[in-house]
């Protein structure tokens, strides 16, 4: 052997020792051929112990009867990889006690062949932290979930409160208020309920949401004459800032469309569209009633729904477009990212 020769060797032996990882190097046949200081400190093995055996003494004995074959398979083509992706991997100590690690291997090309020259890393520490982080997030998941059930519950008492009050007032108009104020906050109350059923706790499936408005509009003016044609995009999730907003704008357009486009049992149909056009998400409410009265501008408008409806857009950074000609029909389109 060479002088330049005996120097790369000593380079490459001074290397390994100085790396920051635990380093092993193995020869095609499987045997230990290098170690560095952390790979003795990581197994409980002193150096001696270690090289010229087979590296399977490092591996548990439920799967050291696959190494071999594995082995066989990398040098048949070797190329720098981590080794098991997708794979949970543990060795052995002198001990028997195992360790869970992460592996990379590298092909070395020498005089005599091709070595295997793995980096391994213990990762017991990241795993713990990993377990802290994990139950930390399900910890924080719960107090999310049982912070939307609270609200959601403290709005319905707030509703029931309003049913009950009215059922003690006999103007007709306060009755109309009442009712009205109930059914906004049962539309916020649904957000949070869906929230808290949700998987995310961040986004609301928005087509669920207004079937579920919807439905429960319907069944509270009782209008069996009036059919509800839904059209809903299923993919459609929304913000909790932007779902509460949308709903209250199709629950004010819809109860406007039940009370007010049939008038004496007139039948009709009342048609909710939710579709996504690019980054905008489209939410229409259309009927085929008797329209709006004529020179009524629902922009400008002074009733309490179609300013609410106005306001809301505007908090959405958009605006209502309305067409009026044949029934009634409103379009709102919000950008969401």
């Amino acid at each position: 052997m060479g002088v330049d020769q005996v120097r790369h060797d000593a380079l490459v032996r001074q290397a390994l020792e100085a790396a920051p990882t635990g380093m092993l190097v193995v020869d095609e046949q499987g045997r230990i051929v290098i170690v560095n200081r952390h790979i003795e400190d990581l197994f409980g093995y002193a150096r001696h112990e270690l090289i010229g055996q087979r590296v399977e003494m490092l591996v548990p004995e439920r799967v050291r009867a696959q190494h071999p074959n594995s082995r066989r398979a990398f040098f048949s083509a070797p190329e720098a990889r981590p080794m098991g992706a997708g794979r949970d991997l543990y060795g052995v100590r002198k001990d028997g006690s195992e360790v869970p690690l992460e592996i990379g291997l590298n092909p070395l090309v020498v005089d005599d062949g091709t070595v295997t020259v793995a980096s391994v890393v213990d990762i017991t520490e990241r795993r713990r932290m990993q377990a802290r982080l994990e139950a930390s997030l399900a910890e924080t998941e719960t107090l999310f979930r049982e912070l939307h059930h609270r609200v959601k519950n403290n709005l319905q008492v707030v509703a029931s409160l309003l049913s009950l009050q009215s059922r003690f007032t006999e103007d007709l108009t306060s009755v109309a208020v009442l009712r009205e104020a109930q059914q906004r906050i049962h539309a916020i109350a649904l957000v949070h309920e869906m929230l808290y059923r949700s998987e995310t706790l961040t986004r609301v499936d928005f087509s669920s949401y207004l079937r579920n408005l919807t439905s429960h509009l319907t069944q509270a003016t009782a209008q069996p004459s009036v059919v509800l044609d839904l059209d809903l995009d299923p993919t459609v999730a929304l913000p909790v800032d932007l779902a509460v907003p949308c709903g209250l704008v199709v629950n004010e357009l819809v109860t406007n469309a039940l009370e007010h486009a049939f008038p004496d049992g007139r039948a009709g149909r009342i048609r909710v569209r939710l579709a996504r056009e690019g980054s905008l998400v489209v939410v229409s409410v259309a009927d085929d009633g008797i329209g709006m009265s004529p020179g009524l501008q629902p922009a400008s408008a002074r009733t309490m729904g179609l300013r609410l409806v106005a306001t809301l857009a505007r908090q959405l950074g958009s605006a209502v477009g309305w067409d009026v000609g044949n029934g009634t029909s409103a379009t709102l389109k919000v950008e969401v990212e």
